[in-house]
């Protein structure tokens, strides 16, 4: 079973990012979460916990729903 999908991640980051009327690296540096995430995304790096959760609470999701493994944002918020 893979816990991580890095693919999925991105998508969901873009996506908020669409949905929210803002770019990808706007988003990622008003949260906090750093504009090089995506890039280190792509090198293979796994964010921290605290990243994920400082993503999540941004775009008012789960790291669940941000992680690719529930289609409701809301579950376990």
């Amino acid at each position: 079973m893979t816990v991580f999908n890095k693919e999925v991640l991105i998508e969901n980051i873009s996506s908020l990012s669409l949905k929210n009327k803002t770019s990808i690296n706007k988003a990622l540096v008003d949260s906090g979460a750093g504009k090089d995430l995506i890039a280190n995304l792509k090198k293979g790096q796994i964010p921290s916990i605290e990243k994920l959760m400082i993503i999540a609470d941004y775009f008012g999701v789960s790291i669940d729903f941000l992680l690719g493994r529930t289609n409701n944002p809301e579950v376990n918020k």
